[in-house]
């Protein structure tokens, strides 16, 4: 495979840094709309300048190019000043164009997110500030544990009360726990463990890893289930055959951190079985399909899920040593390059739609539309799987 660091340098980073920087008010504007027109007075999403920040930070360490550090400085500023909440601690969901917290709740999701920005920004910079912002993300999500049944429960007030209204998105169910959440929990522990090896670290780490092969994984169906209630008992049979695929390899990535042969040898006997799932939601052309509710099928394109199927069928390949895995993460790479690559004005279409037709409703740049699930295919492909061309 060729051209993740054309598409990576050419088109993803430079859209963001041409069109999104907001130099009267500060950090990033909130949304460009998939007509690519730019809102400069939308809200600004946490999730989306988390990622703004994780994404330069990583592809300033791995590429180099002292620009790409400039922008995470950018974003590193704006976040630990507009984003951080002083005085109860974590971080806001959502600013106005201001800065202005208009949405001061906790969702535990956010958190992992800016841990996931405030570790890579150390481990780019050296920033020791950012290390310690770091470390009370870490100490604050472990507040949000549930202490006798395990897990992370979902959302909270802005001081850290329980919320009737726990949902991360209005797409999904208002349930306690989720396996979204959870998955972006592990994400950032792994990132963190990179550059702080602490007991209660490996700990909670361990914990999550088990978590997710004895609780979240289903065996009946290779699948990771979604929603769960406060004793983990499953609400709902959808399957996301993109978050599926991202758990397979950030799994694989986790426990090879962490080290755990115990924990290895699970999660590689629990990977290929949830691989072998996702391929019921391969599409003739080669493209992933949404999702699976029952009988009843998504077979919308979405640009983060064949970007999270080409790493994760790339890391199959690796464990299992099969041309199988890595011919379709060439087929995913293939069709992004064709269908969702947007070469006229930048970036990527948020999807293609069953008919074929681009996803003109829905952002090229927002709340949940960012430079992360992209550019971390392409640095993942250059650093790990030598996609140097």
């Amino acid at each position: 495979m060729k051209g993740f660091k054309e598409e990576l340098e050419n088109n993803i980073l430079p859209f963001w840094m041409e069109n999104m920087l907001d130099a009267e008010h500060g950090g990033f504007y909130g949304r460009i709309g998939g007509d690519n027109k730019l809102k400069k007075k939308a809200n600004k999403g946490v999730v989306m300048h988390a990622r703004i920040l994780w994404t330069f930070a990583a592809a300033y360490r791995v590429m180099g190019r002292y620009v790409y550090r400039q922008m995470a400085e950018t974003a590193y500023q704006y976040f630990k000043d507009y984003f951080v909440d002083k005085r109860y601690g974590g971080v806001f969901w959502e600013l106005d164009y201001l800065g202005k917290p208009v949405n001061r709740k906790k969702q535990t999701y956010a958190q992992g997110f800016a841990l996931y920005a405030f570790s890579e920004y150390y481990r780019a910079t050296g920033c020791t500030e950012s290390l310690d912002y770091a470390k009370k993300q870490f100490y604050q999500i472990e507040q949000c544990k549930d202490n006798e049944l395990g897990g992370y429960w979902e959302a909270f007030t802005e001081d850290w009360q329980p919320i009737a209204d726990m949902r991360l998105s209005e797409k999904d169910e208002n349930e306690a726990k989720t396996m979204n959440t959870h998955l972006h929990i592990l994400e950032p522990y792994t990132n963190l463990l990179r550059v702080w090896v602490d007991e209660r670290l490996v700990k909670a780490q361990s914990d999550l890893i088990s978590l997710f092969v004895e609780k979240i994984f289903s065996d009946n169906t290779g699948h990771l289930q979604l929603f769960f209630d406060e004793e983990w008992q499953v609400k709902g049979e959808a399957q996301s055959f993109g978050h599926d695929i991202e758990a397979a390899w950030l799994l694989l990535e986790a426990v090879e951190v962490l080290g755990d042969p115990d924990l290895i040898q699970k999660v590689k006997t629990v990977v290929p079985q949830i691989g072998h799932a996702v391929l019921e939601g391969v599409l003739p052309d080669g493209s992933i399909a949404y999702e699976r509710k029952k009988k009843h099928w998504d077979r919308e394109r979405h640009w983060w899920v064949q970007a999270e199927a080409v790493v994760g069928f790339s890391y199959l390949g690796k464990l299992l040593d099969e041309r199988f895995y890595k011919e379709k993460a060439e087929l995913i790479w293939s069709y992004i390059q064709s269908n969702l690559i947007d070469k006229d004005k930048g970036e990527w279409y948020w999807s293609r739609l069953e008919n074929g037709k681009v996803n003109q409703k829905e952002d090229k740049a927002g709340f949940w539309k960012c430079p992360y699930h992209n550019s971390r295919m392409c640095l993942e492909m250059i650093e790990n799987f030598g996609m140097k061309g």
